[in-house]
């Protein structure tokens, strides 16, 4: 069985339904995890912003917790998973951008696969893919992904690995063009 949450009394005017005066806590969390997943601490920053009292806000997360509405350890697994599996990212930015989204350090950690070297190489080919249309220099190639976080290792072996790429390409040009 389901379980619902009980909400303030509604009432219905022009086919539409409002909601009797402000909106609780527990009613603007609803609202924003209907948009999307949060942390329990991004959402009580939000409802903070909102001038709600600490008290109310307590509560709201509690129930919130209770109705499994809000679950971090998930949504944390979740987000991670969805970064690591359809990004570009480096595994560092995906850390970073977790913490941002107010999810523990400990948590994030907990969610990293023990080897991510073969998965770091194939985000890093994808980048200078995208960045780089022709031959550059490798130092530069290496300086892009240092800047957005990769290891020095996955990125040595996807410039060598572009660099390898680039070059077929271009013997390959040749070949048809003779």
């Amino acid at each position: 069985m389901t379980q619902r949450m009980e909400l303030p009394p509604e009432e219905e005017i022009g086919g539409k339904k409002k909601a009797k005066g402000p909106k609780t806590a527990l009613m603007y969390a609803v609202d924003l995890l209907a948009r999307q997943e949060q942390s329990s601490a991004k959402l009580r920053e939000k409802l903070k912003r909102k001038n709600y009292d600490e008290e109310e806000i307590e509560a709201a997360l509690q129930r919130l917790m209770e109705l499994h509405y809000l679950d971090d350890a998930g949504a944390c697994q979740r987000q991670f998973d969805f970064l690591y599996e359809e990004s570009r990212s480096s595994v560092r930015q995906i850390v970073a951008k977790l913490l941002q989204r107010g999810f523990e350090s400990s948590m994030i950690k907990s969610c990293i696969p023990s080897d991510t070297y073969e998965r770091e190489k194939e985000a890093a080919l994808r980048v200078l893919s995208l960045k780089y249309h022709r031959p550059a220099d490798p130092r530069k190639m290496m300086a892009n992904l240092y800047q957005k976080g990769f290891a020095v290792d996955a990125a040595r072996a996807a410039v060598e690995t572009f660099a390898a790429q680039m070059a077929e390409r271009q013997n390959g040009a040749e070949d048809d063009e003779g």
